[in-house]
């Protein structure tokens, strides 16, 4: 995903560095208003780029990272409904 994500954000910003040279470099030379268009449409799309680059996807499960605390990690897991094992309190291995 994340890699789906950074290519889309680079083809976004490539696209507006495009627009906004080749307004000023050739396009000027017919029209100045078409030039100035083409940089409010260059002035659009970083912000579009940076949402594209920072979205999560529907895989993405940032929620079920475990925090590292035990305690909270377990309580969120019984809300959830996870099963996790644990060892036997007395130390003895639990054979299957």
């Amino acid at each position: 995903m994340y890699t789906r994500r950074r290519r889309w954000y680079f083809l976004l910003m490539g696209g507006c560095l495009a627009l906004f040279v080749s307004a000023w470099a050739f396009v000027r030379l017919w029209s100045v208003p078409a030039a100035v268009g083409l940089c409010v449409v260059a002035m659009i799309i970083p912000p579009v780029a940076a949402m594209v680059g920072n979205a999560r996807g529907r895989d993405d499960r940032w929620w079920d990272d475990p925090t590292g605390d035990p305690t909270s990690d377990e309580w969120w897991d019984e809300l959830d409904g996870k099963k996790r094992d644990k060892p036997p309190s007395d130390g003895r291995r639990q054979d299957l």
